[in-house]
């Protein structure tokens, strides 16, 4: 079974699906070996970690789908992958997403910024017209090898010309036959329902859950309730990340060894069964001789 299937099968379900954002093949074989039934990979990450740069278009499809190819080879769970504006026109977004299919994306995030693009939590964004963003979505859908690889369509329309707008966008976006729905960046547990009232019956909604963004952070239970189906925290991981190497690469610098935060580490086999070495040793001594 594809893996876009298997999440297909687990959006028909009624518990919200909650994929924690991911940036290279470690953190998500940690996030699946933790029993996540999905993963999420997002343009912000993929800046962070491959430029050290913010998100702000920076990074190009080949550069994600490259990332998305590392990531599928290692893990089996579902990746929904942010696949920006497109990176261009209906045209750019068709070789997007044949890029990101063969990479292994089960789902394929598109959204209606200009290129190029900015995180939705920054200010400063603006949205193309919709009947552009709707060439560009049969577009993608279009460009599909397999029906089954699923098109997420998102809008940035409610901080550029309000909710009802955006609304009013996702719904137009449904209308192409998209599997997916995101309103990005509700500011309100107000905005947050009325968006389910008006869209969850449609198609799964997504909820984005950024720390110190501008919606309100719920948990996926919470998120489940409102009418939410797909809950996500892309760039809690990184946040994570960075926090805890600020702390090591401080103690290093000020002791010159790690002996201060050897409690908080693993050791070298730790690590090497974490990431299945044994494993992978004996399975190539399978083929010796």
């Amino acid at each position: 079974m594809s893996a876009a299937t298997v999440l297909q099968q687990r959006l028909a379900q009624p518990q919200a699906l909650l994929a924690p954002g991911v940036y290279d093949p470690l953190t998500a074989l940690l996030a699946e070996q933790a029993g996540f039934e999905a993963v999420y990979l997002s343009g912000g990450a993929v800046a962070y970690s491959l430029l050290g740069r913010s998100d702000v278009g920076l990074t190009t499809a080949t550069e994600t789908a490259e990332v998305l190819s590392r990531i599928t080879d290692r893990i089996q769970v579902p990746v929904i992958v942010d696949g920006d504006t497109g990176y261009g026109n209906a045209i750019n977004t068709q070789r997007t997403v044949r890029l990101l299919e063969r990479a292994g994306a089960a789902m394929i995030q598109l959204e209606d910024q200009t290129f190029p693009k900015r995180c939705g939590h920054l200010a400063g964004k603006a949205v193309v017209p919709v009947q552009e963003a709707r060439g560009k979505l049969r577009a993608a859908l279009d460009a599909r090898r397999s029906a089954g690889t699923l098109i997420l369509a998102r809008t940035d329309a409610a901080g550029v010309e309000g909710l009802d707008a955006a609304l009013d966008r996702a719904e137009a976006y449904a209308d192409c036959g998209v599997d997916a729905l995101f309103v990005e960046a509700l500011r309100t547990p107000e905005d947050m329902d009325r968006a389910c009232r008006r869209l969850a019956h449609r198609l799964p909604l997504l909820a984005n859950m950024v720390e110190g963004g501008q919606t309100p952070i719920e948990s996926a239970e919470e998120l489940g309730r409102r009418g939410f189906r797909i809950v996500i925290f892309p760039g809690g991981t990184a946040r994570f990340v960075v926090r805890q190497l600020q702390r090591y690469f401080g103690s290093l610098r000020e002791h010159g060894s790690t002996a201060p935060m050897r409690g908080e580490m693993l050791d070298f086999d730790g690590l090497n069964e974490v990431i299945g070495t044994p494993e992978l040793l004996a399975r190539a001594k399978g083929y010796e001789g």
